[in-house]
């Protein structure tokens, strides 16, 4: 009789290539965080750069756009993470009703779609379609006899403009969750609230949305680790020094003082403080959601 573990061999030497591209690529690289705590000289490489201590995060925490930088990051992910959840959720509840199993596909397909586009190849279409001059929703503003409007160009339009167009590429993929969520509940529930006189409204009300509570309140907590996530790739090719003051986050802070002013050491700090808060709000989202739905990852 063969061991268990000898049986087991080949299924470890199935998640090998993976776990040594993760090691590469994710554990690897960690040994630059010291460069958070160092002048870094690139001629002398991080193991032999002079060290400095807390001094790059003393002069994170002195820098003057901090603040504002933190409060824009905030505001953007926060209004991301509601918005990720109330139009994934209003939308399976809607494709929900459609009886046509064709049209319900097709639809889903539709809005499904944008999630495997990346934002180099969006934020060319965004662009030419917010244009203030030929863009096709500003030609709609002028035909309505509305003034145009700067959404890439005008500080207070675009925090919203980037939320707007982050849901629309990415609340496809989760209204998957939602649909699943809804093809698990008991359609005797339904029956017996037919029965009770209840409409399609007040199904929703009364089954359908306390079905989908736990599944609501699960993805919910667990956005919360993504709290400083307010989506570089989005940002970085969309933002430009106009909208600085409302659109400027974390990431493209640290891609400025890091890649173009050469300062890696003070880059470094600002990114180790985002992953050490990050790190405490996923623990505290795991812990949530283990609490409030039962989950747990072991």
């Amino acid at each position: 009789m063969k061991s268990r573990s000898f049986r087991e061999l080949p299924l470890h030497l199935m998640i090998l290539p993976g776990f040594v591209l993760v090691f590469i690529y994710s554990y690897v690289p960690m040994a630059g965080i010291m460069m958070a705590f160092e002048r870094l000289v690139p001629s002398k490489g991080m193991f032999l750069s002079p060290w400095v201590g807390w001094a790059n995060f003393e002069y994170m925490l002195r820098m003057p756009d901090i603040a504002r930088v933190l409060g824009n990051t905030f505001l953007i992910a926060a209004m991301k993470m509601a918005a990720g959840i109330v139009v994934p959720v209003t939308f399976a509840l809607l494709l929900n009703e459609a009886k046509n199993r064709l049209f319900k596909r097709g639809v889903q397909t539709i809005v499904y779609f944008p999630h495997f586009l990346s934002w180099i190849i969006l934020s060319g279409i965004l662009i030419d379609i917010l244009s203030p001059s030929t863009g096709i929703v500003n030609g709609l503003l002028g035909w309505l006899g509305l003034p145009a409007v700067y959404f890439l160009g005008d500080p207070g339009w675009f925090p919203f403009t980037m939320v707007v167009s982050d849901t629309w590429k990415e609340f496809g993929y989760g209204t998957i969750v939602y649909l699943a969520a809804l093809a698990g509940i008991n359609p005797a529930l339904y029956e017996a609230a037919e029965m009770d006189g209840a409409g399609r409204i007040r199904q929703t009300l009364s089954v359908t949305l306390p079905g989908l509570l736990p599944i609501i309140v699960l993805m919910t907590v667990l956005s919360l680790g993504n709290v400083l996530n307010a989506g570089f790739d989005q940002i970085f090719n969309l933002y430009s020094p106009q909208v600085y003051e409302t659109g400027d986050i974390i990431d493209t802070l640290v891609y400025r003082i890091g890649i173009e002013n050469a300062n890696y050491g003070v880059a470094t700090a600002v990114g180790l403080f985002k992953s050490v808060v990050s790190f405490v709000m996923i623990g505290a989202s795991y812990m949530l959601a283990y609490r409030l739905t039962g989950y747990r990852i072991f």
